[in-house]
């Protein structure tokens, strides 16, 4: 392993929205927003889904590059397109067998690897944001689902067997996490993907007394592993810190059955049929056309349109220009439209999702994402060390930027991503 020379500790907080830090939850990330260069307009990707999310943050791509289209994607392995969820443990070999690879462009840690640098990621959120971390097995991954090193060969790990969601099992990650990984081990990339304050969210209402617990113990994992970084190299010349979040989330005002509307307007054949297959992504969707070069795809186009609850549609150009392929079965994009009204703790944004048949349990009231909205669309992004000078960043930046600073600390060539190496120096 790595035990000197430049090293990067990356700390995701899932879903924890930039408005939501404040005093009296996340006094750590307040505190560290003051000594450290913070970023005021950082967003998602589209859909700003986690395992959409995870492979841009390992890849600085957006979806059109590297290809996972969101939690959910429609895959044709043989006997049609069929709506596939990416957090299942085998998604990444049906997406192999479907498409002939996993992710379309590299992974940090395949870029390390070509290096031979280490990288490790313990992660306890679903197999498909951990696995696409590093879907090719180039290097360590920790999961509850089964872990790997490097040759995708498996390992043996009771501690990640028994995690469990939510703040218990972020907590004993965490443990791990500082004593072994980055002290004992010291890998040139360390990253650490809690569930919290993601879990609760999708659980319990936003602003609530459970998820503004669960947003304060992922404040204090976070300050667990900087204190543990920084009582290693006080001064930051080695070590980079980075934590964020991936997405932020909206309030749910009601399920859509897009499938159901679909079929009654005439433009798919039945539910369940492989003509059209809605890929359901939160507060988006996804749709996949058999015959993508049908005058069919106009039409679904234009009757979206036309709905109360449709935010935006993408097809074409406007695909492109929220990343996301053109010239795949893909062939339109929907967000749902946001209310800025606030939910009984005051927390503002409600949206709609689209129905998953695949999932029966009712979330109205919780916690949601996928689209475009304001607050799903507002992750936050907090770089100490490694040269940031202390200040706030007010210029657009993205979750693919993170991948190509990461390189530029590890002396890494990062051109070649969607993203930029973040500005050290405040604007």
């Amino acid at each position: 392993m790595n035990a000197a020379g430049p090293r990067v500790v990356v700390v995701i907080c899932d879903s924890l929205r930039a408005d939501l830090i404040g005093q009296d939850d996340t006094p750590f990330l307040v505190e560290l927003s003051r000594r450290a260069a913070s970023f005021a307009a950082h967003r998602s990707v589209f859909p700003s889904t986690t395992r959409a999310s995870a492979a841009s943050i390992a890849t600085g791509c957006h979806p059109a590059r590297h290809g996972l289209l969101g939690n959910t994607m429609a895959l044709d392995e043989g006997e049609g397109l069929i709506c596939r969820s990416a957090g299942h443990p085998d998604f990444p070999d049906r997406m192999r067998r479907a498409t002939g690879r996993t992710l379309h462009v590299p992974t940090l840690a395949e870029r390390l690897r070509w290096h031979g640098e280490d990288s490790i990621s313990c992660a306890n959120v679903s197999p498909g944001a951990a696995y696409f971390q590093d879907p090719d097995g180039h290097g360590f991954v920790y999961h509850a689902a089964g872990s790997y090193g490097p040759g995708h060969r498996p390992v043996e790990d009771p501690a990640s067997a028994a995690l469990k969601k939510g703040l218990a099992g972020d907590r004993a990650m965490t443990e791990r996490f500082c004593a072994e990984i980055i002290e004992e081990r010291a890998p040139s990339l360390a990253i650490m993907w809690l569930s919290e304050p993601d879990y609760t969210g999708h659980h319990s209402p936003l602003g609530s007394p459970e998820h503004r617990r669960a947003i304060a113990g992922a404040d204090a994992c976070a300050r667990q592993v900087f204190e543990t970084v920084r009582r290693l190299d006080p001064n930051g010349d080695d070590i980079l810190f980075v934590t964020g979040s991936d997405h932020g989330m909206e309030t749910i005002s009601r399920a859509i059955d897009l499938d159901g509307l679909l079929v009654a307007a005439g433009l798919k054949e039945g539910a369940g049929s492989r003509d059209v297959v809605v890929a359901p992504n939160g507060t988006a969707a996804t749709l996949y056309f058999a015959a993508p070069d049908s005058d069919l795809v106009p039409r679904v186009a234009r009757f979206l349109a036309h709905e109360n609850w449709v935010g935006e549609v993408l097809v074409g150009d406007g695909l492109a220009r929220v990343g996301l392929p053109t010239d795949t079965a893909m062939r339109v994009a929907v967000t749902l439209a946001v209310e800025d009204r606030e939910n009984p703790y005051g927390v503002r944004g409600y949206c709609p999702i689209v129905q998953d048949p695949s999932d029966s349990e009712s979330k109205i009231g919780f916690g949601q994402h996928g689209g475009l909205g304001p607050n799903e669309q507002r992750p936050f992004l907090i770089i100490e060390g490694g040269g940031f000078a202390p200040g706030k960043r007010h210029q657009p930046t993205s979750l693919v930027d993170i991948a190509p600073t990461v390189l530029r600390h590890l002396h890494m060539d990062h051109d070649d991503t969607d993203g930029s190496a973040l500005p050290r120096e405040p604007n």
